[in-house]
């Protein structure tokens, strides 16, 4: 696909007798990252200021990190979900640049790189990408989050072909706001904390690092859609950037009524058993099959759809309903730990974990990835099936069932 020209635009902010060199970049434009390497071969800069964070900034330079992950550990420590959002978008940024011939972030690597060459220190400026999710899940229910999630996911990696209005997006936004671009921007809950929190972020980052450091010239290579919003923070000025980058780092306070719904609705199923047992053990008994069977098959209908192993299914239909009634653990972690013993993945697994999932059918070949999928269609499955079979306890007790 020709590139379309792209005028690169600069903007100078003067900030404490120090001068900041904001260039807008577009992430899939080689354009950019000829500019970026033009303007720091000029040798007017002390320091060049990336919108990375340090895991995507590690990310970058070592690629195959993902290979050393030990896999059971990632699923226990409740960072699953991440590793898949970070493989779809991974294989997101393959397929562009397989398509297009264009490598997302090259302007982003061209600073690194050039920088380096140059001896300058590089700032790492983005916020991280987990605090960055952990907020705008904080803005959002559990079953908004849910859908978010596995509609995201399900765009990223079920088409095998980007679309040239994703690539004009990926212009002026990096892979995060792309992803959730069709949202954001019309909703104040994703866009405050995914687009305008950043702004904030990256301009008192640049503050600090100006006030610690003493750095004179600093050049700051960023997506052309934060060029206005980082402009705008630093021409009013940031006049405690520790303060306001603790204050966007703080993680909120979790509310106690999602970690009590769980239990609640325990309460309310073993409620259920005993109300139905009082009537009559054949009402009991029906309630509790009623449980077993909705609980247990939807939870193992999302393991077969996942590509489990059958005994890793048949785990799934016994374990559902018994976790259900202990949210201290999860259908997923129970099939997760199945399908590992049952299909233990090779080295050669996570070395081609990357290359297998960018596209779709991979993820079912690949060990480590369908060991995710399990883990993610099994929990999910599980979670409907709690809810469909309360219903349903519900409507037997009121002879509507």
């Amino acid at each position: 696909m020709p590139e379309t020209p792209l005028q690169e635009p600069l903007e100078e902010i003067t900030l404490n007798d120090s001068r900041i060199t904001l260039l807008g970049t577009a992430h899939v434009s080689r354009a950019s990252a000829d500019k970026v390497e033009e303007l720091i071969e000029t040798g007017d800069y002390d320091a060049v200021a990336v919108e990375l964070c340090p895991s995507r900034y590690n990310a970058m330079l070592s690629p195959d990190s993902l290979a050393r992950m030990n896999l059971m550990e990632v699923i226990r420590g409740g960072k699953a979900s991440m590793v898949i959002a970070n493989l779809a978008m991974g294989a997101y940024q393959q397929r562009i640049a397989e398509q297009f011939g264009i490598e997302p972030g090259a302007e982003q690597r061209m600073a690194i790189d050039r920088a380096r060459e140059h001896h300058l220190p590089v700032l790492l400026i983005d916020r991280e990408i987990g605090t960055t999710l952990k907020r705008t899940a904080a803005n959002l229910s559990w079953w908004k989050r849910w859908t978010l999630f596995t509609g995201l996911l399900v765009s990223l990696v079920s088409r095998e072909e980007v679309e040239e209005e994703e690539i004009e997006r990926l212009k002026e936004g990096d892979m995060l706001e792309t992803t959730f671009a069709e949202f954001a921007h019309d909703r104040e809950d994703l866009y405050r904390p995914l687009i305008e929190e950043r702004d904030e972020y990256m301009a008192a980052r640049l503050a600090q690092e100006i006030e610690e450091n003493g750095h004179e010239d600093i050049l700051a290579v960023v997506g052309a859609g934060h060029l206005k919003g980082i402009r705008k923070k630093l021409a009013h000025g940031v006049e405690n950037p520790a303060a306001t980058i603790a204050e966007l780092d703080a993680l909120p306070e979790p509310s106690r009524w999602p970690k009590r719904i769980p239990w609640l609705i325990v309460a309310l199923v073993f409620i259920g058993f005993g109300i139905g047992f009082y009537r009559s053990p054949e009402l009991g008994w029906q309630l509790v099959w009623s449980w077993v069977l909705i609980n247990g098959s939807l939870s193992a209908i999302g393991a077969a759809l996942a590509g489990a192993h059958p005994l890793t299914v048949v785990t799934a239909f016994v374990a559902a309903p018994i976790t259900s009634l202990n949210p201290t653990i999860g259908a997923g972690m129970v099939t997760a730990a199945a399908e590992l013993w049952l299909r233990k993945p090779t080295v050669e697994d996570f070395s081609r974990l990357r290359h297998d999932t960018i596209h779709w059918t991979g993820w079912w070949k690949n060990r480590v990835s369908r060991t995710l999928l399990v883990f993610l269609f099994s929990t999910l499955g599980s979670a409907i099936g709690t809810y469909v079979a309360g219903f349903r306890i519900v409507g037997q007790l009121s002879g509507a069932g």
